[in-house]
């Protein structure tokens, strides 16, 4: 109940309505509304006196000729016109709800009268006043009545009066002397509201009170206050009841009004009946409605669910993200200590060649200063011959000393500067290119059961992938048991999401799941579908040989949004004059298949079609315009057939009300044949046919078509060989 609240305010003052009216927009205002916002118009510049003196168009001319708003969409509210008698000129109150609402036009002063005025009277309504509904904004000028014209929404009243009493306190006993206990019935001959003490002492169930009906407060509250009800006037002719309902005007009118010629020549019904039936009506409307409230909560539910999945996941992928970075941090400190311990290696080897050099050198430079002092004190020495007894030994260790510090002696072995460059530029590189991206597997698709069905030994599945799902999906692999609880095999492995499998033994229960498949692997299996085959005794061969018979409709969920469906989807029109297309809600892909259509409605004599498709078809052009269909289309007078918009076989002979259309597949020979009103139309239509087809028809608003389904294959027609292949999707 309290959310329809909003429903019972005033959009003006934003309070519950108050003695509401009716506008010719359909809605509802308080009356006492309804005066705060008039806007008047001079005589001197209303439409009809600014028409007839020929002067230039009035500001008001828009609301006598087309309803305009005065709306000011500058302006965000009502606006006044500034230069009119009656125009207010204080500033504009604000209702709670936005609309901004104007205080009540000043009277003009009037001269004094003797006459008092009656305590309690409105003041009239001044001429030429104007309304504009504060929701919609559509305007209109008021007649000799005023307000009175419009009519009083006494249902609404109604309605707000239960709602404020069903909001209202407790009510208290009328007999408790003392602190009154919270009454439980009421006596609607005493009209007394009672606690059951008092009830039990005041009235009790016996004697002349035994009659008495007894109900909760809260019913008899509202039996108190609720008068009998009143039988609705005319707005127009007070004194008459409105009586009929005018079907055309779609208003209760009374007798004068049909006698008065008003609405004479429309037609009228019963207002009692047409009450039954908008009230029939409404329920239905509210049936689809309620059907809508409760997929919202369950949504909204969904959502809610979400949220918390959100933020679980959130939660765990931000963990996940966390021990990822991480891991790739402790890996670059793993390597990093790497390369310092080779840094240091290189560090050590270095500073080793250039120590163990440094101790050659000091030791034979120590070897070489012993000789050059040594040879020093020899050439020092006075005596020839003991000189020249050691002379030429001590020169061959002179040359041989300095022979030792020849070529690359004197030269470092190592260089101080480390020949090491770390190439971080790759990395680097890929750090800033790191992202998310799909590694992960698809999720398991999910059986579409109203889409799968068995007929005689064949089998048809459908899938599609969860809602909402983004991951990448390369194929899926259909598998299906033995029927007899053996082991799941491979049937299907490809693009497709339906498969058709044939050749299945005839009174067995097969298991059937789908998987998806992507570059990161196998997901997981759809729900297993248990399916059974059909009990006849007819071989496959026979059945190949004889054709399939098939039972389907057209399908909403496919066909284009001005598609307009009844009868359980078996009638189709179309709410536009463009060819829309709709297709049947089964595929086929083997055997003989045989459909018809016949005609319910053919006017201005348009262009149907008449065929097949693949899936993918184009929805907002004729069948046959792309290359996903293969059809027929006709006139009243010719056909041709048509795909990949070309057109072929020219062939005398139309279509009226009532015509038959039959479609005949044949995939045993991979052709299409038409008929009409069962004589065939033309030769073989199309022929290399392969693979899955659906049903299919393009219309407009001027045909209307009902399918029929499940018919044997025409007499005339023999068909081929089956084809030995097992499974087609």
């Amino acid at each position: 109940m309290d959310e329809m609240e909003e429903e019972l305010k005033c959009p003006v003052c934003g309070s519950f309505y108050r003695e509401p009216i009716i506008l010719p927009c359909s809605h509802n205002i308080c009356l006492a509304c309804a005066r705060n916002i008039l806007v008047q118009t001079p005589d001197a510049e209303s439409p009809q006196s600014s028409r007839a003196s020929g002067s230039g168009v009035s500001d008001y001319d828009y609301l006598d000729l087309d309803k305009m708003s005065l709306y000011s969409e500058a302006d965000s509210g009502y606006g006044s016109y500034g230069g009119f008698v009656s125009a207010p000129t204080t500033p504009c109150q604000k209702s709670p709800n936005g609309v901004r609402v104007f205080p009540p036009a000043v009277p003009q002063p009037q001269p004094q009268q003797h006459l008092l005025p009656q305590p309690g009277s409105l003041p009239p309504i001044p001429r030429n006043s104007c309304i504009t509904c504060p929701q919609c904004h559509r305007s209109l000028i008021l007649d000799d009545r005023g307000l009175r014209g419009f009519p009083k929404n006494r249902v609404l009243e109604g309605v707000v009066d239960r709602y404020q009493q069903s909001k209202a306190a407790a009510l208290k006993c009328q007999l408790c002397e003392k602190s009154p206990k919270e009454a439980t019935v009421m006596c609607e001959q005493c009209d007394v509201f009672y606690c059951d003490p008092c009830r039990l002492r005041c009235h009790p169930p016996r004697g002349p009170l035994a009659k008495h009906r007894l109900v909760p407060p809260a019913q008899g509250r509202i039996s108190r206050r609720t008068s009998p009800r009143k039988i609705s006037t005319c707005t127009e002719h007070e004194l008459e009841n409105l009586s009929m309902y005018c079907v055309q005007c779609k208003t209760p009118v009374c007798y004068q009004c049909l006698e008065e010629g008003k609405h004479g020549t429309h037609e009228v019904k019963a207002l009692g009946a047409m009450w039954k039936l908008h009230k029939g009506q409404l329920s239905q409307a509210l049936n689809g409605l309620s059907d809508r409230a409760t997929e919202a909560k369950e949504f909204l539910v969904q959502l809610r669910n979400m949220v918390q999945h959100i933020q679980e996941n959130g939660v765990e992928f931000e963990a996940c993200l966390v021990a990822q970075c991480d891991a790739l941090i402790d890996a670059l400190n793993r390597r990093k200590a790497q390369l310092l311990s080779q840094v240091n290696k290189e560090h050590e080897h270095k500073l080793k060649v250039v120590r163990d050099q440094i101790s050659h050198c000091t030791v034979k430079l120590r070897q070489t200063t012993g000789l050059m002092e040594y040879c020093l004190e020899v050439i020092k020495e006075n005596d020839p011959s003991g000189f020249l007894q050691i002379s030429d030994a001590l020169i061959r260790r002179v040359h041989m000393t300095e022979g030792q510090w020849g070529k690359g002696t004197l030269t470092p072995r190592m260089t101080s500067d480390f020949d090491l460059t770390l190439d971080s530029g790759p990395l680097l590189q890929t750090i800033h290119q790191l992202d998310f991206v799909q590694m992960k597997v698809p999720a398991a698709p999910m059986l579409q059961l109203e889409e799968c069905c068995t007929q005689n030994n064949s089998a048809t599945l459908s899938w599609k992938q969860p809602p909402l799902s983004t991951i990448t999906v390369d194929g899926y692999i259909l598998e299906l048991d033995d029927g007899n609880g053996g082991p799941f095999r491979e049937v299907y492995v490809g693009t497709e999401t339906i498969c058709t499998v044939d050749g299945l033994h005839f009174n067995s229960t097969y298991k059937s799941r789908v998987k998806a498949f992507n570059g990161s692997g196998v997901g997981q299996y759809s729900k297993t579908l248990i399916m059974q085959t059909s009990e006849t005794g007819i071989p496959p061969c026979d059945i190949q040989s004889i054709g399939s018979v098939a039972w389907f409709t057209f399908d909403p969920a496919s066909a284009h949004p001005d598609i307009i469906f009844s009868n359980d989807n078996l009638t189709v029109t179309c709410n536009s004059y463009d060819d829309r297309v709709v297709m049947g809600n089964s595929s086929f892909s083997r055997g003989v298949h045989y459909w018809e259509m016949t005609v319910d409605r053919y006017d201005n004599h348009p262009d149907p079609a008449f065929g097949i498709a693949r899936g993918d078809v184009l929805k907002d052009v004729m069948l046959g315009k792309d290359d996903k269909a293969w059809a027929m289309y006709v006139d009243n007078n010719r056909s041709w057939f048509m795909h990949n918009n070309s057109h072929t076989n020219r062939t005398d002979g139309g279509i009226a009300k009532g015509a038959t259309i039959g479609v005949l597949l044949d995939f045993t020979r991979g052709i299409l044949i038409f008929l009409i009103n069962d004589e065939q139309q033309g030769p073989v239509a199309f022929e290399g046919l392969e693979g899955a087809y659906y049903p299919a028809i393009s219309l407009n608003r001027n045909v209307q078509v009902t399918l029929h389904t499940g018919l044997p294959i025409p007499d005339f027609y023999t068909p081929g060989e089956a084809d030995p292949t097992s499974s087609v999707c």
